[in-house]
C-alpha cells in the first residue's frame, strides 16, 4: 500500500546518474558534444573541458574501467527522453475490463438493457465479462446461464468476439468477450462519437420491423410488450373511455421461459428447515433449541422449556408445511 504524501517522510529519490563534481574517479573516457572519441583525461581536465563549451559532464557507462563520460546538455538530454517516454505511452493501448451481470429468469426487456451496455462497452473497445448469477436450485439448471451467454454472444458478434467460453465457478458463470477486428480498425467510431446509424429498410434499432414491440406475442400466447397508451382491447381508445392502470397492462415473458421449459421456483425456506422438524408419524414440531443456545445463564425452569419439543399448533400447520415444501 503506497504512503500518503503528507506521512512520507522518506527523502525524495534522487537522480542515480553522476554529473559534473559527483563523478570521483580518477580518470574518464570522454566524447565529446558531437560523439567523437577524445580519449582518457584527468577527471579536473574532463572538467575544465565541458564548462569551456557551457555544457555537462555525464557518466553514461560507470562500469567500465575507466567510466566512459559525455559532454552534452543534460537538462535537454532529460526533457528530450521525457517526451520520447510520453510519446510510446501515447501510442500504447490500454485494455478495460468491465463487468455485467445477469440472472438465468432475466426478463426480455432487462435483457436488451444489459445488452445494449455490452454493446456500447465494446464499441469504446473495452472487453466484457459477462457473468450470470444462480440462486437456490437454479444451480442445478447450468444449461439456461449457457444458452444466454451463447445467445449474447449470437447477437453481438459483429462488435465483440468470445476469448473465453462460458465456464462455471461456483454460483457464477462467467465469459469473456473481447472487441472485434472491425471495432479495432475503427469501423464504428461514428456510433461511439453520437451519431446513430439509420437502419435499412424501415427497421428500428434493434433490427426489427416498426411497431413490432406493439403486438408481439410469446410462444404461450403472452402479449410480450404493449405500447404507450395501446388499449388491451384494441387500438388506441379515443377520448372518453376507462384509462388502463398497472394491473391492466401485461407482463413481459422472460427470456428463459419457454413453452417446454420453465425455472423451478423456490419451494422451501431456509430458515423454516433450522427451526421445525417433521416426525416419523407426520407432526410437525420445533427442533431442540439447545444447539443455539447460550444456557451457562439460563434458570433450570427455562432451560426444561427450552428442551422439551413444541408441539406446532393446528392453526400454524399449513404454514409450516409450506415453508417445508410439504405440500398443504
Amino acid at each position: 500500500m503506497p504512503v500518503p504524501r503528507r506521512f512520507d517522510r522518506r527523502p525524495p529519490e534522487r537522480d542515480p546518474t553522476r554529473i559534473n563534481e559527483r563523478i570521483r574517479v580518477p580518470e574518464v573516457r570522454l566524447i565529446g558534444e558531437d560523439g567523437e572519441q577524445i580519449g582518457v583525461l584527468k577527471i579536473d581536465d574532463a572538467l575544465r573541458y565541458a564548462q569551456e563549451r557551457d555544457l555537462d559532464l555525464v557518466e553514461v557507462a560507470p562500469e567500465a574501467k575507466p567510466p566512459v563520460c559525455r559532454v552534452l546538455d543534460y537538462s535537454k538530454y532529460k526533457y528530450e527522453q521525457a517526451q520520447k517516454l510520453k510519446q510510446a505511452r501515447k501510442h500504447q493501448q490500454q485494455i478495460t475490463i468491465r463487468e455485467i451481470k445477469f440472472r438465468p429468469k432475466i426478463a426480455q426487456h432487462d435483457y436488451d438493457t444489459k445488452r445494449g451496455h455490452v454493446e456500447r462497452f465494446l464499441r469504446h473497445k473495452d472487453k466484457v465479462k459477462v457473468t450470470i448469477m444462480f440462486r437456490g436450485r437454479e444451480v442445478t439448471h447450468p444449461e439456461r446461464g449457457v444458452a444466454i451467454l451463447d445467445r449474447l454472444a449470437e447477437e453481438l458478434s459483429e462488435y465483440g468476439v468470445v476469448e473465453q467460453r462460458p465456464l462455471q465457478d461456483g454460483r457464477n458463470m462467467t465469459m469473456m468477450l473481447g472487441p472485434s477486428k472491425a471495432v479495432l480498425a475503427g469501423q464504428f467510431d461514428k456510433l461511439v462519437n453520437g451519431a446513430v446509424a439509420e437502419p435499412a429498410d424501415g427497421a428500428s434499432a434493434n433490427g426489427a420491423p416498426p411497431h413490432a414491440e406493439e403486438n408481439q406475442t410469446a410462444p404461450n400466447g403472452a402479449v410480450e410488450a404493449i405500447g404507450r397508451g395501446a388499449s388491451s382491447r384494441g387500438p388506441r381508445a379515443g377520448r372518453g373511455t376507462r384509462r388502463r392502470g398497472r394491473g391492466d397492462r401485461a407482463r413481459p415473458v422472460g427470456v428463459c421461459h419457454t413453452a417446454s421449459f420453465a425455472m423451478p421456483k423456490m419451494k422451501t425456506h431456509s430458515g423454516a428447515k433450522k427451526r421445525f422438524t417433521r416426525t416419523a408419524g407426520g407432526k410437525l414440531q420445533g427442533r431442540h433449541a439447545f444447539t443455539s443456545h447460550i444456557l451457562e445463564k439460563k434458570s433450570a425452569k427455562r432451560k426444561r422449556h427450552l428442551g422439551r419439543d413444541v408441539t406446532i399448533s393446528d392453526h400454524d400447520v399449513p404454514r409450516v408445511k409450506k415453508l417445508l415444501g410439504l405440500g398443504k
